[in-house]
């Protein structure tokens, strides 16, 4: 009897905030097949990261708990080697476990844990075992248009004179390929794109998005700030329309198949981008900016052309994962099934948590209405490297319904006494739930 559980495709992007998506307003037609599936499946219209920084997100999505547990709360720390995680989940209910693209797990702090140029071994990978074509630290062993990955035996597979996200969706073609159906699959594709190329200290789009995006209206929060987003906006389009095109030719792969109904394709971000407006760079900012992102799920259990607005955190994507393929959802995972949201579960919360690094050490609740960010206190060398806090002083607060684009920190006005009490209730609980913590929390002075 033929396996009725669903393929999964899990298209993940890097450093993509969720405003350049025509389904989440972008005016220009940048991602014509992310708006197609949306149109068709469940699309979370508020959905957050759960840490903006590469590879905490990667471990939060690979472990199903906030990085900061598992001692990966930075990037350049590697999954400890004991971790269970999602793919040694679904190995262990038959699935197939696939990997292509940037892992940024297997490397840590000390020289002999370093896989930054090198090919990851088999025991960093996580659990794919059925299948690998990664790099590590991607930006290391390619620049936009020509570079290398490892495979599964450790051999470099080189490409040149392609634009990196078309060369890497044509090797997730040519694994569909090769499936022959007595097994479902679970495909993780991490791009780089539309990441800014770190050595280059910019972004790069395909030949022409400087002029091809030149139209584009600016987001809310960028639009009278400095940074350098102006230099910069044309060509981040066009790296998002470009993995939109390779979206779309792997749904089309898929339908073509004839798999196209028996598989959930997740489409996400592991954060956006303030483009140097908020901090010294991109990321690592209580900021919407780059706290949201896209999250746009299509296939079995997600189907209709539904617009959720719960709000959503990334957290929440691993145990999606495991319900849609049959596994148990581990008691200890940090998030709930997204499976839950679209049947309108009541108990829902009605905020996210994030955790915050390498910029501070840092937490941040978010509601619909209310942003509230804390800051470890007293910030002194070398504390950028502890996962948490005995205190934090209260760092931002916004209120989204009168200031959605965050132009206005609150933290120090007065009259907001007891909004500032309910958050840094609701943050203290995220703390001590999720880490076992119990830190206290000091007012701003003097900001």
């Amino acid at each position: 009897m033929a396996d009725s559980r669903p393929n999964i495709v899990f298209f993940f992007t890097d450093q993509q905030r969720w405003d350049t998506c025509g389904c989440y307003g972008q005016r220009l037609p940048v991602t014509p097949n992310l708006d197609q599936m949306a149109a068709e499946g469940v699309r979370f219209a508020n959905a957050f990261t759960c840490q903006p920084v590469c590879g905490p997100a990667r471990a939060a999505l690979q472990t199903g708990r906030y990085p900061a547990v598992y001692g990966c709360h930075t990037n350049n720390r590697a999954l400890p080697l004991d971790t269970t995680a999602i793919a040694h989940r679904l190995s262990a209910v038959g699935y197939e476990v696939g990997y292509i693209g940037k892992w940024h797990l297997a490397s840590g702090p000390e020289e002999t844990v370093n896989y930054r140029e090198a090919p990851v071994p088999p025991e960093r990978r996580g659990g794919y075992r059925d299948y690998w074509l990664a790099a590590d630290v991607l930006e290391f062993t390619s620049h936009p248009f020509e570079g290398h990955m490892f495979d599964a035996a450790g051999n470099r597979v080189e490409f040149r004179d392609q634009y990196r996200v078309d060369w890497q969706t044509d090797r997730v073609l040519d694994y569909l390929d090769t499936r022959e159906g007595r097994r479902p699959f679970f495909l993780f594709v991490s791009y780089i794109e539309p990441h800014h190329q770190n050595d280059m200290k910019r972004y790069v789009g395909p030949p022409g998005s400087d002029r091809r995006w030149a139209r584009y209206e600016p987001p809310g929060d960028l639009a009278h700030a400095a940074g350098d987003w102006r230099e910069n906006y044309p060509d981040y389009l066009g790296a998002i329309n470009a993995l939109d095109s390779g979206l779309g030719r792997v749904r089309e792969k898929l339908a073509q198949m004839g798999m196209a109904d028996d598989t959930l394709v997740i489409f996400t971000s592991d954060h956006g981008s303030h483009f140097r407006t908020r901090n010294a760079e991109y990321k690592r900012s209580c900021h919407d900016g780059c706290l949201r992102i896209p999250l746009v799920v299509c296939g079995p259990g997600f189907r209709g052309g539904i617009v959720r607005e719960e709000l959503a955190s990334l957290i929440d994507v691993p145990p999606t994962v495991l319900e849609a393929g049959g596994a148990d959802v581990p008691g200890d995972f940090h998030g709930r099934p997204l499976q839950e949201a679209v049947a309108g579960a009541p108990d829902w919360p009605d905020d996210v948590f994030a955790q915050l690094s390498e910029s501070q050490v840092g937490r941040c609740v978010r509601t619909r209405r209310w942003k509230y960010s804390v800051t470890r206190h007293p910030l002194a060398d070398g504390d950028l490297a502890l996962p948490w806090s005995d205190t934090y002083v209260e760092d931002f607060l916004y209120d989204l319904e009168a200031d959605p684009h965050e132009q206005h920190n609150l933290v120090l006005e007065p009259g907001y006494g007891e909004v500032r009490a309910e958050l840094r209730s609701r943050l203290l609980h995220w703390i001590a739930r999720t880490e076992g913590q119990h830190p206290e929390i000091v007012p701003a002075v003097g900001k």
